[in-house]
């Protein structure tokens, strides 16, 4: 099967001792593109090192929103630069998240923040890898709507001036809200991530969600290190895996593991614009 994982940490320290065995087990087991994106200006960096080193590796740069406090107006030239090289095919890991900051002055902060690497985005004709998780474990609330709020005149700018983010302005990265919201997502023209959860007993709505789904605009990812799919849940997730998360969505959509593969991988270089 010919497999891609858009979304892979492999800078993480949790790879340091193995890291080269781990991107060539990927490659033994199918995956011919790895998307591998930031999380501040370091890891940036780190991501595009690993892009240079493997051909099948690309990177996104980008600051995630838990980690806007390490932003600073003096980043700007520097991350325009970063998001120039050839190597880098998106802009993230961005978004907002009021899990783990609940802080209202902070919540600016993110929002303020996404918006520059939206303008950004917009000035590079690259899409965004976008992270989003609520306030709780819910499937939907603020953080949606403050979101859906931002993007959609952006959105709406870009196909007025027929700009390629209008039709493709990106990933909503390990998706997990409702159907409703999937719907506004993707009426919006983002492609929607798909994660290890959606192989775990208790996730049934998710499931459900994934059936909902038009599988033109569904990408798999691993988000190595973390979100590890069945059968290995409670050990360090990586590349090699993304073939279960595949073989799951099969079985929800009554497709073969190699059909959903290869709409996949079509779906990232459609999005990712990174060839065969």
């Amino acid at each position: 099967m010919n497999l891609t994982d858009t979304h892979c940490h492999l800078y993480w320290n949790k790879f340091n001792e193995d890291r080269d065995e781990v991107i060539r087990r990927a490659i033994d087991a199918g995956v011919s593109r790895m998307l591998v994106p930031g999380t501040t200006i370091e890891t940036s960096r780190q991501a595009i090192n690993l892009a240079e080193q493997y051909e099948q590796i690309y990177a996104a740069v980008g600051i995630h929103p838990t980690d806007t406090d390490s932003f600073s107006e003096n980043d700007i030239d520097g991350f325009y630069k970063l998001a120039g090289h050839e190597k880098v095919v998106a802009i993230g890991e961005v978004g907002l998240d009021y899990y783990w900051i609940k802080d209202s002055e902070k919540q600016k902060l993110q929002k303020r923040v996404l918006s520059f690497q939206v303008q950004m985005a917009e000035a590079l004709k690259k899409p965004l890898v976008i992270h989003l998780r609520e306030a709780s474990d819910s499937i939907s609330g603020p953080v949606f709507d403050d979101f859906f709020e931002l993007i959609e005149p952006w959105i709406k700018q870009w196909k007025t001036q027929n700009h390629a983010l209008g039709l493709n302005p990106g990933v909503l990265h390990s998706f997990n809200g409702d159907s409703p919201l999937a719907a506004k997502g993707i009426q919006l023209g983002f492609f929607l991530g798909a994660t290890g959860p959606v192989t775990y007993s208790k996730t049934a709505s998710y499931r459900e969600m994934i059936k909902s789904l038009p599988l033109d605009r569904l990408l798999i990812e691993t988000d190595s290190p973390f979100l590890t799919p069945v059968p290995f849940r409670g050990k360090r997730n990586e590349p090699a895996f993304v073939h279960h998360i595949a073989d799951k969505i099969s079985e929800i959509h009554s497709k073969s593991p190699a059909e959903i593969a290869e709409i996949t991988t079509a779906n990232a270089a459609r999005l990712f614009a990174w060839g065969d």
